[in-house]
């Protein structure tokens, strides 16, 4: 039987499994022109998803042993049409397609063993299409980890984090809540994961947080160890999960909408302050009362364009060209990094010794730019001042605007340097 929600390639590993055969040898029953998507290792990806055309279709249905219209409403991907196997002269062939499957039907993510032992006797790997607000098990109190990551975990256990367990429950009512004020579930999550996720990039430096520490060693078994920074990108989303729920709770209720307009100056703008009300008011509904300075100094979340729009629809402003006007709409450049996505630059960095060159696949946007052009002042900076001691070197003056060498007085001067030269090469 199918998993609600399961990748159709999920699907039929798992019934080459109930026949003890390779997958591959099942595979064979459709043409396929393409192949599963790997990782840099050389291993097929657990998110590899394949796509079927109409004849493909029945024969999936027919090895199942099922109706096509269960198929139809378990799997996701199963009505998926794609026009180079459904529309060639070849469509009445049993053909395949693999693709990945965020570019099918949505982000997947390992289902909980326990669970599908219960549903089909057999505990074997599923992958299953799984929102990023809907990934704790609550009759097995586990997390369930993106699937499209190249690492050997499944899930995280939740034992000794029951707030992240409760996290989840609450989650339905904000959902309700989002759909009430016509706003996508989807679309609140995840504007309030990438305010979090900022937040957590940032927690190192914060002296007075100890929650988000706590609870990633407890998903680490009870200590990170040496494996922190792995654990920092594995564990974030489960870790941070409370916080996004309350931030998502926060940021649908009017209350906090006018809390934003009225310190904005509302019509009279004025300048953010360190005692921001909103700041602060959104600590206090995290658990952190002495958060508000540290989101007043933070230029570049995206609470800033969620606030920025509350506060032009009020005062009737139009926004940025190009961009619209949505409190809800994330920028691309906001999005936070994927585990995926950090785990492929930590093992390239891990490859090429630590060289540091792949750092901005990680970075936010903005400091990606502010770092960039640090780097590009430095060097201009050092070329320069190696081009202008050459040629004060070789008896020219200094360029104007040239950083000019600092000689100490306890060191000889450049004449007198040029003095000894000619006096050991016997010119006077």
């Amino acid at each position: 039987m199918p998993l609600d929600g399961e990748l159709t390639s999920s699907l039929i590993n798992r019934v080459a499994a109930r026949y003890r055969l390779p997958a591959s040898s099942v595979l064979r029953l459709w043409t396929s022109r393409n192949s599963a998507a790997r990782h840099d290792g050389g291993g097929i990806r657990a998110d590899a998803e394949i796509v079927l055309n109409e004849a493909g279709r029945e024969a999936l249905a027919e090895l199942c042993g099922v109706k096509r219209e269960v198929l139809t409403h378990a799997l996701p991907a199963f009505a998926v049409d794609d026009p180079k196997i459904s529309t060639s002269q070849e469509a009445e062939v049993v053909h395949a397609r693999w693709r990945v499957a965020s570019t099918a039907a949505g982000v997947a993510a390992y289902g909980c063993r326990l669970c599908t032992a219960r549903r089909t006797g057999q505990a074997l790997r599923a992958v299953r299409y799984v929102p990023r607000g809907q990934r704790v098990c609550l009759r097995h109190g586990r997390w369930l980890l993106d699937a499209d990551a190249d690492q050997p975990l499944e899930h995280l256990g939740l034992r000794l984090l029951p707030e992240v367990v409760a996290a989840q429950r609450r989650w339905s009512g904000v959902a309700r809540r989002a759909v009430h004020a016509g706003v996508e579930p989807d679309r609140a999550f995840s504007l309030a994961h990438a305010v979090v996720a900022r937040w957590w990039e940032q927690a190192l430096s914060w002296e007075q947080e100890e929650i988000w520490p706590r609870r990633l060693h407890q998903l680490a078994g009870g200590d990170a160890g040496s494996r922190l920074a792995w654990w920092q990108i594995v564990g974030r989303d489960a870790a941070i999960f409370p916080e996004v729920v309350a931030v998502a709770d926060a940021l649908l209720d009017p209350a906090m909408a006018e809390v934003a307009w009225q310190a904005s100056g509302e019509m009279k703008p004025r300048a953010r302050r360190a005692d921001d009300p909103f700041g602060h008011r959104l600590g206090e509904r995290v658990g952190r009362t002495w958060l508000g300075p540290e989101l007043a100094a933070d230029h570049g979340s995206p609470l800033n364009g969620w606030k920025g729009a509350i506060v032009r629809a009020r005062r009737h402003e139009t926004g940025t060209p190009g961009w619209p006007e949505d409190p809800w709409h994330l920028k691309r450049e906001q999005q936070p990094a994927t585990m995926a996505g950090q785990l492929r630059v930590m093992a390239a960095e891990a490859q090429s010794g630590g060289s540091g060159t792949r750092w901005r696949a990680t970075v936010p946007a903005e400091q990606r730019f502010r770092i960039t052009q640090l780097v590009e002042e430095a060097r201009t900076a050092g070329g320069v001042a190696r081009r202008a001691q050459r040629h004060h070197r070789r008896g020219g003056p200094h360029p104007a605007g040239a950083p000019q060498p600092q000689w100490r007085p306890d060191r000889p001067s450049p004449c007198a340097y040029r003095r000894r030269s000619r006096r050991l090469r016997g010119d006077a």
